[in-house]
């Protein structure tokens, strides 16, 4: 497998595992970025960006990362608590007062951003079509009574934790999640990243192939005490191969982007918020954002969880290795980007090939090591 892209020679282990990915056959198509104290230190991508294998992976290939949208999002609402248009304790009926519905009335911001404000799927039947819409998602939210007693416990909002992170967003701010990630996240630090995106950027898209065990999780959670996140709609590993999806704002799951975005926007936020000599967000700011909120048992995947205000804290794959300030999200079948604010390191790694693992992702866990084997 040809190997694209830039390494630092105290990285090269990065690339070798990167490389024994695709050796392995646990890789179709993907890429790895690394900042290391502001600097690109690894910016390396291969394989093919479809299931054909008739369009290679390059470097501006953009890729459907899930679950790792929520840590760009989480960031959008720190920027604006920094900007004191949103507190993390304060009521989500405050900027949203047709949320107070159905006995919610005492569900902060903090309860959403770190998944325990019991509204982690919906109680009426809502279609694809109806997340995509936005508004026939968010005004169900909004009338619908908590599932199970707000701040009582941690259950992933798999596709809920965006709509309703985004529609505090769009109360407070007056743009969407999508518009405002543009212009305040991606535009200024240069980062290819997307939610809801134009028809003119499907050629550099990349199509998602759904590999073993990659769709367990849906069924797993389904059987769960707390099923709610595996439906109305059920999450379907393939919609991103649909215009529809990729045109709409899912901010729990829908972002399109490269490693090197991913590792862009976290190396900012290792060093503090500031990126190439210019602030984006307030050291106190990101400390705020990144002080974890809950630990304790997911009891929907029956697994430990952690997590800050928007950021999964404690994540297996590098927690040996990372300081314990170590904050990010992983996404769906593969996908992580994470900051270790005492490293100084952002990393970024997308793929298109989705698997499921009894344990831990192998290719996130070699990758993750070499670059800590580098430092």
């Amino acid at each position: 497998m040809n190997i694209e892209g830039t390494c630092d020679p105290r990285f090269a282990g990065v690339r070798d595992a990167f490389a024994t990915c695709f050796a392995q056959g646990l890789e179709h198509g993907g890429g790895v970025s690394v900042v290391v104290q502001g600097r690109t230190v690894v910016d390396l991508w291969g394989g093919h960006a479809d299931a054909a294998r008739a369009r290679p992976w390059r470097e501006d290939t953009l890729v459907n990362v899930w679950s790792c949208t929520k840590g760009v999002v989480a960031l959008a609402i720190a920027m604006l608590v920094e900007r004191r248009k949103l507190d993390y304790a304060a009521p989500v009926a405050r900027y949203w007062p047709e949320f107070a519905a159905g006995g919610k009335e005492r569900i902060t911001l903090d309860h959403v951003m770190s998944h325990q404000a019991g509204l982690n799927g919906l109680a009426v039947p809502m279609d694809e079509e109806g997340l995509l819409a936005w508004t026939p998602f968010v005004d169900a939210l909004a009338v619908m009574s908590p599932l199970w007693e707000p701040g009582s416990r941690c259950i992933y909002h798999a596709l809920t934790y965006g709509h309703l992170a985004g529609e505090v967003l769009r109360r407070v701010d007056g743009r969407s999640v999508g518009r405002f990630i543009a212009e305040e996240i991606a535009g200024p630090l240069g980062a290819d990243f997307h939610v809801g995106l134009p028809a003119s950027e499907d050629p550099r898209v990349a199509e998602m192939i759904e590999g073993p065990k990659a769709s367990d999780w849906v069924e797993f959670v389904r059987a769960s005490p707390f099923p709610h996140a595996g439906d109305n709609p059920t999450p379907r590993a393939t919609a991103p191969n649909d215009r529809a999806w990729r045109a709409a704002e899912v901010p729990g799951g829908n972002g399109q982007s490269t490693a090197h975005a991913l590792a862009r926007i976290y190396g900012m936020m290792a060093a503090g918020g500031v990126w190439e000599g210019k602030p984006l967000i307030g050291h106190t700011a990101v400390e705020a954002a990144a002080r974890p909120r809950i630990r304790g048992m997911d009891d929907s995947f029956a697994a430990p969880t952690a997590f800050a205000a928007g950021y999964q804290m404690e994540d297996p794959t590098y927690a040996s290795r990372a300081s314990p300030q170590t904050f990010g999200h992983s996404g769906w079948g593969g996908a992580i980007g994470f900051a270790d604010p005492a490293a100084g390191v952002g990393f970024g790694y997308v793929t298109n090939r989705m698997l499921g693992f009894d344990d831990l992702d192998p290719r996130r866990k070699v990758l993750i090591d070499a670059v800590y084997d580098g430092l």
